[in-house]
Parts: structure tokens; C-alpha cells; sequence
């Protein structure tokens, strides 16, 4: 006789709130003396991170079966206590895993390393229920880690994780439930074209420039590299990094706070494929893109990606596609259309203003649908 095993209930999801989101917080580790021990914890989770990618592997491999997170999670019962990190640890990394491997479509992901040249940076992911929080203290496994509070935890704890940076500075990373910010907007829509010379140009005119914050360090960071002292390579990076996501922090909430619906243009890496890398990095065009997205949102408004095919040859007033186009046409910022004869000071500024009317157009298409 077989026994057959009952099918697991799948928990409802509550429905979301649509006056809440999701925001993570970040605070550093303030407590050095307590490094150490996330340092091991951290080779804990590598450790169930590599048994998840391994044993998934030979299941695809050998019998043609994927593992969900359910059969991962069964097989790793009793982990946590073994290797001293939360059970709750060991089912989001599971988790995490599973995600992973779905959004890249491979059977086996990349090896988390403990030691050596390729170390993986440090991560301990974690639940709610796993943690508490006393003041400017989060507890996890019994044992209190401080941090510097640079502002106050609100909104509901639904999860969160440590995490290292290059220079082995530890984090905490709280995500939390808060409401959304009735927020009263200045300008109805705004179109936003992305580029290398401007960050973002907006199309009522507004300019977020490149800082170009990698070019300003780009000798002292060379000079670094060249003599081999990695601490302060490191050290520079991380300065570039900070200064350039501070700016644009600011600038994608102004955005946000001035605009409700934001149309962007969905420009990908060519630029880095094309030799344009190190000015792709400075301008940080995804970056801009997704903290545009979550902030909208965040202020009660919308963000929506557009094709911005043709936005930069095509007049903006009569529609007609008379810019200047090919290699050749790139250094030319300024034109006028030979159909209607309407000037265009900035191309970009053109640009911007195409994708707003192709982010209207696109709406509008999607409601009579």
C-alpha cells in the first residue's frame, strides 16, 4: 500500500494595502567588537546557500526536477541549530535562492566563497520574528548588536538581513511597512529623458547634471591601484559610490515630491557596450530609474517606463522625424524641423518631451483596453 502525502495549504496572502509600501532602511553596525561573530555567521549562510545550489543542481541534473523553496527548506531542517545561525535564517535563504534562480534562469547560480581573492561579501538574511529591537539596539540570536541610528525605525518590520561592504563594514537592512506620504503635487506629468553628458533631462527644461564623481578621484584611484594598496582603492570607491547616490537621492525626490506621474525613458546599457562605461557608471541611468520608481510611489504618485524609440529625432511639435540621426548626428544639440520649422535649443529637452507624449499615449491605450 502507498502513501500518499497530503498536498501542503498554501497560505493566503492578505491583500496589500494600497496606502502602504514597502521601504528599507539601512543603519551601520556600530559595535566593531561584535564583527567577528557575523563574520561566522556569515560563512553559516554560505554554507546553506552552496547546499541549496548544489543539491538543486543534481536534482535538474539527475531526475529532471526542479526544487522549490518548500523541498529546499525540507531538506535543510535542523541546519540552523547545527551551524549556530535562526531557523528562519535558513528559510529565507532558501528563499532567496529560489528567487534568484528564477530571475536568472539558470540551473546553478555563482558559489558564495568564505576565504580567498573571490570572498563573497558577508549577508545574514533574517525575519521579523527573528529580531527585536530596543532602541538603537537589534538583537539576533541572543545577542544585541548596536547601531548608529541616523533616523527612526517606522512603520512595521517585515523582514531584513545583514550585509558587508567592500571594506567589511557591516549593515543592518530593515524592511518596513509605512504609508504612503499624502504628498500634494505641484505638476500633473513630466517626461524624463536619461543620458551621459546630463544624468536626466526633464522635459518642462530642468537639467540633473553628471557630477562625474568617478572622473574627479579617477588618478588618485589609479595611483592607489598601481601601488597595490587595496584598503585605500577601496576607501575610494566606497567615496565615489556615497556622493553619487546622495545627489541623486536628492534630485529623484525632488522629482518625486514636484511631479505625480513620471514617464522615463527605458534606455538600457548600450552606452556601456558602446565604450561609454565609465560615464554610463557616472551617470548611474539605472539607478535613477529605480529611485525614481519606489519614490513615486512612496510619494503617492507614479512612474512608468516608456519606449523612448525615435524620441531624438522626432520634432516634438509636428511629430515628424527630421533630427539629425547616425554617429554623425550625436554632436548636434541644437536643430531645426524642416517640416514645421519649429527650433529645438536641446535635443535632450525634445527628447524628454517625446517620451511624455508617448508615455501619455501609451496610458491612454492601456485604459481603452
Amino acid at each position: 500500500m502507498i502513501a500518499v502525502k497530503p498536498k501542503r495549504k498554501m497560505a493566503k496572502k492578505k491583500p496589500k494595502d494600497p496606502d502602504k509600501v514597502t521601504s528599507t532602511l539601512r543603519y551601520r553596525v556600530k559595535d566593531a567588537s561584535e564583527l567577528p561573530r557575523l563574520d561566522k555567521l556569515a560563512r553559516s549562510v554560505n554554507y546553506v546557500w552552496n547546499y541549496c545550489n548544489e543539491t538543486s543542481f543534481n536534482a535538474v541534473r539527475n531526475h529532471g526536477k526542479w526544487l522549490s523553496e518548500f523541498d529546499l527548506q525540507a531538506l535543510t531542517t535542523g541546519a540552523g541549530k547545527e551551524l549556530g545561525i535562526s531557523s528562519v535564517t535558513v528559510q529565507a535563504i532558501c528563499k532567496e535562492y529560489v528567487t534568484r534562480r528564477l530571475q536568472f534562469k539558470k540551473r546553478k547560480l555563482r558559489w558564495r566563497a568564505s576565504s580567498g581573492s573571490k570572498k563573497s561579501l558577508g549577508w545574514i538574511p533574517f525575519k521579523a520574528n527573528a529580531i527585536q529591537i530596543n532602541g538603537d539596539r537589534i538583537t539576533y540570536l541572543g545577542h544585541p548588536y548596536k547601531i548608529w541610528l541616523s533616523r527612526p525605525i517606522n512603520g512595521k518590520v517585515l523582514s531584513g538581513s545583514f550585509s558587508q561592504d567592500a571594506q567589511g563594514r557591516w549593515y543592518v537592512n530593515l524592511a518596513c511597512e509605512v504609508a504612503r506620504l499624502d504628498h500634494r503635487h505641484q505638476v500633473e506629468e513630466v517626461g524624463i529623458d536619461l543620458g551621459l553628458k546630463t544624468s536626466a533631462v526633464l522635459s518642462d527644461g530642468t537639467l540633473i547634471e553628471n557630477r562625474s564623481e568617478f572622473r574627479k578621484l579617477e588618478e588618485k584611484l589609479g595611483k592607489a591601484q598601481r601601488a597595490k594598496k587595496k584598503k585605500q582603492a577601496k576607501k575610494i570607491h566606497a567615496k565615489i559610490k556615497n556622493k553619487r547616490r546622495d545627489f541623486l537621492h536628492q534630485e529623484t525626490t525632488k522629482i518625486a515630491k514636484k511631479y505625480h506621474t513620471v514617464f522615463v525613458g527605458d534606455v538600457s546599457g548600450k552606452f556601456v557596450q558602446s565604450g561609454n562605461g565609465k560615464s554610463s557608471t557616472d551617470a548611474s541611468i539605472g539607478v535613477i530609474r529605480d529611485l525614481l520608481k519606489y519614490k513615486a510611489i512612496r510619494h503617492s504618485g507614479y512612474c512608468y517606463e516608456v519606449n523612448e524609440n525615435s524620441s531624438t529625432v522626432t520634432c516634438s511639435v509636428c511629430h515628424n522625424k527630421t533630427g539629425p540621426s547616425g554617429l554623425s548626428g550625436l554632436g548636434v544639440r541644437e536643430w531645426s524641423c524642416s517640416e514645421c520649422h519649429a527650433h529645438h535649443d536641446d535635443r535632450d529637452v525634445n527628447a524628454a518631451k517625446n517620451i511624455l507624449r508617448f508615455g501619455r499615449e501609451s496610458l491612454r491605450a492601456a485604459k481603452a483596453a
